[in-house]
């Protein structure tokens, strides 16, 4: 076992004060200026969902390795009936009114045009300007060395799951985890389910007793498309660009569907069993994905089994299937199974009517940075979810058990040398077992 483990650095945290990084504890409502690396749908919904959550903070600067998807997602920001459809779900629960909160959300967006950083080193200049807060949300592939520049800069970060696609990238990432605690600095992102208040509530209970001991968990997602980010692959695009525009695709930048999508639940059953397991069999395989170029180098589906120190087990499920295939399936989520009844694990809360978990994860964190709420640094559950998935994953391609102690220890680092939009890149092909080898 690492000795970066999420008890150790959660054990401490209520002897913390929180403080922005040039302000004391206690600052009240002073403005927080945020970048944010990674301009696609989800980072630009992450802007709003923190707008929403906070009325005093402002986005000033923004990154992205394609000018397109910067102006696309700033426009997109700018645009009142797109903000609308983003904030409206949870407004009512907020007791906010939409039209004001729509113009405040748009009023605070003022990110100028010396501040459109574009490039692969891009997110280091969002880190020199004057930001506080900065928001990593590019493809996986690269937050383990994102966030570490990040905390180094001294910045506050929420980073979306998953926070790493190889071994070696989730231990770079719980290594600045552990700085961020030295420094002080609130870490949250992306696993939205571990900030809603039904699911802590819900939590609380089960910890006192009220389903019994729990004796196996189960965590279930199916998604009726896949993911694909364009329709094709443009003639004058090199292979790195290529694989950045498709990133979903391919291994290295996205981690296959069980690293980046499933690492909701299974973080979601982690975090409520308090730790990791300890092994996992698993399989999967490309049920109906065609070995051709757009679809590279990942599986559509995966069924794991996970065993914890303790003997229990936990099942996860997860598979994409072609556009409308299984649209209407009621199963999914988690189960939570204990010795007197089951739960959903946020059955139990008091909340009726709440915001959603992505808007619920911003306010937890900016209570935190603000100082009304102790020290918040959810950043080892994530790295922990992400490495259970990571485990599961390489169980799958090889066709073998795989332990923490493993996956741990493992020299697997998927991530190039050298990066331009016309390197050369062959990915590899299909992971088979019996012919691909964990490493």
């Amino acid at each position: 076992m690492s000795e970066l483990t999420r008890r150790s650095l959660l054990a401490g945290a209520s002897a913390f004060q929180i403080i922005k990084p040039e302000l004391v504890r206690g600052a009240g409502q002073e403005r927080i200026k945020v970048g944010i690396v990674g301009c696609g749908g989800r980072g630009t919904q992450a802007v709003i969902n923190l707008m929403q959550a906070d009325a005093n903070v402002e986005l000033v600067a923004m990154a992205d390795i394609f000018e397109d998807k910067l102006e696309a997602s700033l426009a997109n920001l700018r645009n009142p009936q797109f903000v609308e459809r983003n904030v409206a779900g949870s407004a009512a629960a907020l007791k906010q009114d939409v039209p004001e909160l729509v113009k405040s959300v748009i009023g605070r967006i003022k990110v100028d045009p010396e501040h459109h950083f574009v490039g692969f080193d891009a997110y280091k200049k969002i880190i020199a300007s004057d930001v506080d807060l900065v928001m990593l949300v590019t493809p996986p592939g690269y937050r383990p060395e994102h966030f570490e520049a990040v905390i180094n800069a001294g910045k506050h970060c929420w980073a979306t799951k998953p926070i790493a696609t190889d071994p070696v990238g989730v231990r770079r990432f719980m290594a600045s985890v552990k700085v961020a605690q030295e420094k002080k600095l609130c870490v949250n992102g992306g696993t939205s389910m571990v900030s809603e208040q039904n699911a802590r509530e819900t939590k609380d209970k089960i910890k006192a007793g009220e389903i019994g001991n729990i004796v196996a968990l189960q965590a279930t997602n199916y998604y009726p498309q896949p993911v694909i980010h364009v329709p094709g692959r443009d003639a004058k695009w090199g292979d790195m660009e290529w694989q950045h525009r498709e990133w979903y695709s391919f291994v290295w930048l996205c981690g296959d569907v069980l690293v980046e999508q499933a690492v909701h639940g299974i973080t979601f059953c982690t975090w409520m069993m308090d730790g990791h397991p300890e092994r996992v069999v698993s399989e999967g395989g490309a049920a109906w994905r065609p070995r051709e170029e757009m679809y590279g180098n990942i599986y559509d589906h995966h069924d794991s089994n996970f065993v914890f120190a303790n003997g229990v087990h936990m099942y996860s499920f997860c598979r994409q299937t072609p556009k409308g295939v299984g649209a209407h399936i009621s199963v999914g989520g988690e189960l939570f199974f204990g010795a007197k009844r089951r739960s959903t694990g946020a059955d139990m809360g008091s909340a009726t009517v709440s915001a959603n978990g992505f808007v619920q994860e911003h306010q937890r964190m900016m209570r935190a940075i603000r100082g009304v709420d102790p020290y918040l640094n959810e950043g080892m559950i994530i790295a922990e979810g992400t490495m259970t998935c990571i485990m599961a994953r390489e169980a799958a391609y090889s066709g073998e058990e795989i332990t923490w102690d493993m996956i741990m220890n493992s020299k697997q680092d998927l991530q190039p040398r050298q990066f331009d939009y016309k390197l050369k890149m062959d990915p590899p092909p299909l992971p088979v077992p019996g012919k691909y080898k964990f490493i």
